[in-house]
């Protein structure tokens, strides 16, 4: 079954939703005009039910279909936010707001389910109910976690939950999905270094908290390399380092790391936390002097179920004609809360062989791959809820 003839037609209308996203981003739970929208539309369509106002800005939908009464409930979910970068596309919908872009693609995953529940509204050819999730906030906020805090799950009887995420370097019109760990958890650590400053000639009469945040950079590493079995999937970073002196001859009293922590499975998650307290509370003090670490739980590990990603497989096949295993990667997505209350996967759908990476200020959703996203979003559903 190659993509729908209607999903087809519809293309150009919802390539033309995403470019009115793309144009007007909005950051974290702050989405008063994309949430308006999303909710406008979805109204225009027919939905059963449009709720506004979970997790702030975050709309949840319900369409029923028309086919018996089969108490089958399926949620779909796409998020809304962008990031803090400046655009650089010089596209003629680029991003009218400085500093503010939609540089992951979110302005597609909303475009792609409002065309599938503009589909779903019309044909409601399935024996169940399906939920459209639209999630504020996966940019560092957790808003799907807010989503489920707040009951979303029991309270529209969600009983498998899907998602779509576009994928820079696989072409147009390829689907990919992988059982198990898809994604990894992503944390953060701050520690503060404490020694004693003083004259930078004098190097004698201090503790050099810079000193000994470097050796605690270093000794980090350790946690992949030796602290961890090598078949498992373990990342720290250091991405910030900040003295709290700025002259160049000032040994300072404080430094500062700042970093991330990125793993698949819950028990390494735990042995590094552990380690990292260890690491740097132990290196300071061998030093004479102090280190405080805060450890910061992002997202958990994303990880589809067994059974839900072969459903997920199995319509990208009667779409595209084939699904291919994607490889885990160790970017984090807080679909992962949603995924650890019900059974479900995130698929990646091909942005283009040639499409700038996620996260980069000259990134482009591409349109072409729309239809693709819709179609495998209707067919979740027209599958696991057949009118049969």
């Amino acid at each position: 079954m190659p993509v729908k003839n209607r999903i087809a037609e519809l293309k150009d209308e919802i390539a033309g939703w995403r470019r009115e996203i793309h144009a007007n981003p909005e950051l974290l739970f702050d989405l008063p005009r994309t949430s308006a929208m999303v909710a406008e539309k979805l109204r225009e369509f027919g939905c059963d039910e449009v709720t506004e106002g979970i997790a702030q800005t975050g709309i949840v939908a319900v369409i029923r279909g028309n086919r018996g009464n089969s108490g089958r409930v399926v949620g779909l979910r796409a998020d809304m936010d962008a990031l803090p970068i400046h655009e650089e596309t010089g596209l003629d919908y680029g991003s009218t707001v400085p500093g503010k872009m939609h540089a992951c693609g979110h302005d597609g995953h909303t475009a792609m389910l409002l065309g599938a529940a503009k589909y779903l509204a019309e044909t409601r050819n399935f024996d169940g109910s399906v939920v459209l999730i639209f999630q504020p906030a996966e940019e560092g906020g957790r808003g799907g976690k807010v989503m489920c805090d707040e009951g979303m799950m029991d309270r529209w009887g969600i009983q498998e939950v899907y998602a779509i995420h576009n994928s820079p370097g696989l072409p147009v019109g390829t689907i990919g999905v992988k059982p198990g760990p898809s994604m990894a958890a992503a944390d953060i650590f701050e520690i503060e270094v404490t020694g004693k400053g003083g004259h930078g000639a004098r190097p004698h009469e201090t503790v050099d908290s810079g000193l000994i945040a470097s050796h605690i950079v270093i000794a980090l590493q350790s946690i992949a390399s030796r602290s961890t079995d090598p078949l498992d999937s373990v990342v720290v970073s250091v991405g910030c380092i900040e003295t709290s002196s700025k002259a160049f001859n000032v040994i300072p009293q404080k430094t500062q790391l700042k970093g991330t922590v990125r793993t698949t499975s819950p028990a390494v998650r735990d042995m590094a936390r552990r380690r990292i307290h260890e690491i740097a509370e132990m290196t300071a003090k061998m030093h004479g002097g102090e280190a405080a670490v805060d450890y910061i739980d992002g997202v958990p590990a994303l990880i589809n179920s067994e059974d839900e990603a072969g459903f997920a497989a199995a319509a990208a096949e009667r779409i595209t004609g084939s699904c291919i295993e994607t490889p885990t990667v160790m970017g984090g997505e807080d679909f992962a809360f949603m995924l650890n209350e019900r059974p479900g996967a995130m698929i990646r759908l091909g942005n283009g062989a040639d499409s700038k990476p996620l996260h980069h200020p000259e990134y482009n959703f591409n349109d072409d791959a729309i239809p693709f996203g819709c179609s495998w979003f209707v067919e979740m559903v027209e599958s696991r809820m057949p009118a049969e």
